[in-house]
């Protein structure tokens, strides 16, 4: 199981849209999402700003704003 962390704030509706549209990849046991709240790191906050969400696989950004699916598949295979 590959562990993927979503970079967004609370109150976000485009990072509740993915976190939602992930758990299709969630139920299914492929992945974990670790949820980190942008805004409680000053360091975090410069970096992403208003562009959030932010899904990446370590340091690898994979997509931000909406899910795209197929840079999802295309990370969980490499």
């Amino acid at each position: 199981m590959r562990e993927l962390t979503l970079y967004g704030r609370d109150g976000c509706h485009l990072c509740e849209d993915m976190l939602a549209a992930l758990q299709p990849w969630v139920e299914s046991g492929r992945l974990q999402v670790r949820w980190v709240e942008v805004d409680r790191d000053p360091e975090l906050r410069t970096r992403y700003g208003l562009r959030v969400p932010v899904l990446c696989l370590g340091a690898r950004e994979i997509c931000h704003y909406h899910l795209d699916p197929v840079a999802l598949e295309a990370a969980l295979t490499d």
